[in-house]
Order: structure tokens, then C-alpha cells, then sequence
């Protein structure tokens, strides 16, 4: 059993290192969003199609990227995705030079298509690392990971993206944090290279034959895991991609400055979420906790519509927190007796990221006259994932 353990921690730790390299990514997006708005002078719907473009690359590239894993396995499918954020990275120079909102559309494309490889291969990999019935606690972990590279996204955009006083020095820093950004991605690709990584038939780790019999349509656990993380997803882009306009107009005296440091915020409690609620995985069944965590956010979503000031803002806040587990809570539910069909599975539910594409567009028509209006839509989405917590995640034999 110790030599299973050491086999498997390296390529564990390793792994984690890309959740943390699509949790900066994200993070960074988010405050793009609102700056684009006064560096490019588009409106707040316009501004929602970098989540368009961002969240739909992985409705896009997310099965082709598991029928080239199924072919070729884990190992090369991360080395493709590594490459593809590395080029969407260093895009973002000439997208900068020619102060074209379209070309940075472009750029991130390309960015989240190489995180919907990394995503569609380092989630499902994760959770067969080891014991099945561990599989959603392994997988969390990971994934706080996550949470401390979007918290880290939002300081670096803050300090150094918007410190040129002007629309072209303010492009500018944006260019050489990209570029970083692609020649680190660069070194770990390199990594991943030299290090062996074990491929695992995962048939062989499911409790019943009969299970890795069915074809995927019918295991229905899977099904709604699909349909709640379109949903989750949805609300978590939705929530992020609007929190800066929220704040300046929650009548707290919030400026765009401050408001984006409540960003970062935020995002340190998204990270504090991710551990505490690992933690309490070992106490509370994962189910029950993204069934708590649910309605805990619909009832501070419901302070964000209709309360104003502090209160709504810390609301809102919160909403980040409570959160923090749900994308892996769901995950790994939604793939656990898959067996042989796990890497096709785990990329139908990547490909439900694309609510993320989708609804924060409509969060963006109904801010138009007061962002409060548009957190409606998230309160529903966690609706459904109160549902699939409750019993949409039952595996049925």
C-alpha cells in the first residue's frame, strides 16, 4: 500500500500544479472584465464575451481533447494543453499592441482551449489516483489549488496590470504578465516531459461490472452532474464577472479600485472555502455539503438583490465562500463509476462549463439598469445544485 502511495504522489502533486496555472487564468479575467470596459470604452454586456470566449472553448475543445486522451492517455493530453495556454499567453501581445478587444477574444480562446485539455485530463486523473471512495476529497484538495491561484490572479491584475495612467501603458503591463505567464506554463510543459506518469485503466476500480457495462446516457448520476455544473458554472462566472460593477453602485462609496481588492478578497475566501470544506469532507458526506452550501448561497444571493450598502456587498462576498467546493464536489460525483467511460464522461461535464459562456450574457442584459437585477439568475442556478446535492448525485445500480 506504501509503495501504491509513492507511486502516486508525484504525479499528484504535479497534476495539482495545473490546477493553480487555470486558477490564475481565471482570476485574471475577472478583472479584465471590468477594465476593459474603460481601457477599450465597450459596455458591460460587451465586456461578457471574454467569459463568452473564454467558457465556450471549453464546450468546444473539451471531447476532442478526451478522444485524444482515450488514444494517446493523460500524459500527452496535459502536454497539449500546457501548449495551447502557453501560445494564447503570448498572443496577448500583439493583441495589446493593436488595442483590439476582438484580438484579445481571440487570445483567450485559444488560453481556455488549452485549459479545457488540462481541466478534461487533470479532473478525472485526479480522482483515479488512488482509493475510489476517497475520490471527492482528492479531488478538492486539488482544487484548492485552484482557488489560491484565482486569488493570486486579481492582486496581480490590481498592482501591476492598471498602473500606467493611460490605455496604452495600461495594455502594456497586461503584455509582459502574459508573457510570464506563457514561459512558466512553458517550463511546467517541460516538466511533464520528463516525468513518467502512470496511466490507469479505470474499469479495473469500479465496485461493479455491471456499472462499466452501461453505456454513459444511462448512468443517470452523470447526467444530472452534466446539468448541475452547467448551472454552478454559470452561477460562478455569473457572480465574479459583475462583482466590481455591484460594488461601485451598492451605495457603499466603493470605487473601481477598492472594489477590485474586494475582488481579491473574495477570492482568498473562495480559498479558504476549498480547505475548510476538504476539511469537513472527512466529517460531513460530500453530497450533504454541497446540499448546505447551496442553500446557504440562495439565501445570500437574496440578500444581494434586495438589501443595499455593506450588507449586500459582504453578501456577496460570502456568496464566494460557500461556493468553493461545488465544481469539485460535483465532479467527482458525477464520475465515480464510470470505469472505462470516466475520460468521456469527464469531458461532457467539462463541456457544461460552457454556462459560464452562456448566462453571464444575460446577467449582462438585465445590469443594464442595476446590476442587483442580474443576481437573480445565480440564485436559480443554485437552485438546481441544492437539487443535485440532495438526490441527483445517487448512483443507481
Amino acid at each position: 500500500m506504501n509503495d501504491t502511495k509513492n507511486k502516486y504522489l508525484l504525479p499528484l502533486a504535479l497534476v495539482t500544479s495545473l490546477f493553480f496555472l487555470w486558477g490564475l487564468s481565471y482570476g485574471l479575467l475577472d478583472v479584465l472584465n471590468k477594465h476593459f470596459q474603460e481601457s477599450l470604452d465597450i459596455t458591460k454586456t460587451r465586456s461578457t464575451l471574454l467569459q463568452a470566449a473564454y467558457f465556450g472553448a471549453y464546450f468546444l475543445i473539451a471531447f476532442p481533447a478526451a478522444m485524444f486522451m482515450n488514444k494517446y492517455g493523460y500524459k500527452k493530453g496535459i502536454i497539449a494543453g500546457l501548449l495551447l495556454y502557453a501560445t494564447g499567453a503570448f498572443l496577448f501581445y500583439p493583441a495589446a499592441e493593436n488595442s483590439s478587444f476582438n484580438f484579445f477574444l481571440f487570445a483567450l480562446f485559444v488560453i481556455a482551449s488549452g485549459l479545457a485539455c488540462l481541466e478534461t485530463a487533470a479532473n478525472p486523473y485526479v480522482t483515479v489516483l488512488g482509493k475510489p471512495e476517497s475520490s471527492e476529497f482528492r479531488l478538492n484538495l486539488s482544487q484548492c489549488f485552484n482557488g489560491v491561484g484565482s486569488f493570486i490572479g486579481p492582486i496581480i491584475a490590481s498592482r501591476v496590470f492598471f498602473g500606467g495612467g493611460s490605455e496604452k501603458g495600461n495594455l502594456l503591463s497586461v503584455q509582459f504578465v502574459y508573457i510570464a505567464i506563457g514561459l512558466v506554463v512553458l517550463l511546467i510543459a517541460g516538466l511533464f516531459l520528463r516525468t513518467p506518469l502512470p496511466e490507469i485503466k479505470e474499469s479495473t476500480l469500479v465496485s461493479n461490472s455491471e456499472q462499466d457495462a452501461k453505456p454513459l446516457a444511462q448512468h443517470s448520476h452523470f447526467i444530472n452532474a452534466v446539468i448541475a455544473q452547467f448551472f454552478y458554472v454559470a452561477a460562478q462566472v455569473g457572480v465574479a464577472a459583475l462583482f466590481i460593477n455591484y460594488c461601485t453602485e451598492a451605495g457603499a462609496g466603493i470605487d473601481t479600485a477598492k472594489a477590485s481588492s474586494l475582488l481579491g478578497i473574495s477570492l482568498l475566501l473562495f480559498t479558504a472555502g476549498r480547505f475548510t470544506g476538504t476539511a469537513l469532507m472527512r466529517k460531513i458526506s460530500p453530497d450533504k455539503l454541497l446540499f448546505i452550501y447551496s442553500l446557504i448561497n440562495i439565501l445570500l444571493c437574496a440578500s444581494v438583490i434586495w438589501t443595499k450598502g455593506w450588507v449586500s456587498v459582504y453578501s456577496l462576498m460570502a456568496v464566494f465562500f460557500f461556493e468553493s467546493i461545488m465544481f469539485p464536489t460535483i465532479f467527482a460525483l458525477g464520475v465515480k463509476d464510470l470505469g472505462h467511460h470516466t475520460k468521456k464522461g469527464s469531458s461532457f461535464i467539462i463541456m457544461s462549463i460552457v454556462g459560464g459562456a452562456l448566462v453571464p450574457y444575460v446577467m449582462g442584459m438585465l445590469s443594464e439598469k442595476t446590476t442587483a437585477n442580474a443576481y437573480l439568475v445565480p440564485l436559480l442556478c443554485f437552485v438546481v445544485v441544492a437539487w443535485f446535492g440532495w438526490k441527483g448525485y445517487k448512483v443507481k445500480r
